[in-house]
């Protein structure tokens, strides 16, 4: 699998781009078949003490940052130094690049349909549905739904069937999520788990994976006053290898005064949320059965057959991620049009 290429398609340009995966042998080489028969070295390198030490490694040691390839990466990602908020000199350690804060306002603008549903993170993104008669149904390959939201968890009924999306980020995003709707917080709490990696050739593998690794869910209510009115959506934050925090540091205004996100608070659509620290990443987001629309042009993207990635290569048919932009448009209500 590791000789496949991975490519997506730039929403922006809608130039097909092939991605560089970082550390891609060694990722390759821990989920490998080949391994099947040494489940404790995939076991040591999804725990919380590696995934630690590698993060330090590769983000906060600037000798180590060199020999792992971290900053050689970083230099050839494209990050745009004028979206960063502050003094660039400030940014010294791959660390704070990753964690930086960017003049989102100017720089990812929202769309202009009120009730639009946005893109939660810089990432790129893969649709889905949990209903089999819909074109866009994945056999519970990425998650499975009942795990996902944790076992005992009184929202699965609510998301049963349901549409959902998932964001893949890689190391040099910006690695903030925003509030992808308008709506007030019904329920929140973390899901333990593991710290595997979300590199392409680790979801090929591994099955699944994401509703393994350690997690933060977040219930919003759409369809209250103010809200986007698409029902109910769950926010799933997911960590991954190197990544071992999630830090919930919602502001209302840029990054102005944050605070953890709690019940009964009211979030804003395009609204900074949450911080992964450090490392790649993903979030999925769930929405109730026939509440929303997705952008046409993502779903057009996702089946085209031209594009070689390795997502499609393991289900044998086209499955094409999209580079979008956070706040960008991810779908509208139901009977409008996206």
């Amino acid at each position: 699998m590791n000789r496949v290429e991975h490519r997506y398609i730039d929403r922006a340009t809608g130039n097909v781009v092939r991605e560089h995966l970082l550390a891609d042998a060694v990722i390759g080489a821990l989920y490998s078949p080949a391994l099947e028969n040494a489940p404790w070295l995939t076991r040591l390198a999804s725990s919380r003490y590696v995934s630690r030490a590698l993060g330090y490694l590769n983000y906060d040691n600037l000798l180590s940052s060199r020999a792992t390839g971290m900053l050689r990466f970083l230099r050839q990602s494209g990050i745009q130094l004028s979206e960063f908020v502050g003094n660039l000199s400030e940014y010294d350690t791959p660390r704070k690049i990753f964690e930086r804060q960017i003049r989102y306002w100017n720089c990812r603008p929202m769309p202009a349909k009120p009730r639009a549903v946005l893109c939660p993170a810089d990432a790129r993104a893969l649709l889905g549905s949990m209903k089999e008669s819909s074109g866009l149904f994945l056999k519970q390959k990425f998650f499975s739904f009942p795990e996902l939201l944790g076992e005992s968890s009184a929202w699965q009924r609510a998301f049963a069937g349901g549409e959902y999306a998932v964001f893949r980020l890689t190391p040099e995003k910006y690695h903030y999520t925003h509030s992808p709707v308008s709506g007030r917080v019904l329920d929140t709490h973390s899901v333990a788990g593991r710290y595997y990696s979300c590199n392409p050739n680790a979801a090929v593998q591994l099955l699944t994976p994401f509703s393994k690794n350690r997690r933060v869910v977040t219930i919003l209510d759409t369809d209250c006053a103010g809200g986007t009115g698409v029902g109910r959506v769950a926010m799933i934050e997911v960590v991954a290898l190197m990544v071992g925090q999630i830090e919930q540091r919602y502001s209302a205004y840029r990054y102005e005064s944050p605070r953890p996100v709690e019940k009964r608070m009211f979030l804003h659509a395009g609204a900074p949320k949450a911080l992964f620290r450090p490392g790649s990443s993903t979030v999925v987001l769930l929405f109730e059965p026939n509440r929303v629309r997705f952008a046409r042009d993502l779903i057009d993207n996702q089946r085209r057959g031209d594009v070689q990635s390795r997502f499609a290569a393991m289900l044998g048919g086209p499955l094409t991620e999209t580079d979008v932009a956070v706040r960008s448009l991810l779908a509208t209500p139901a009977g409008e049009e996206a």
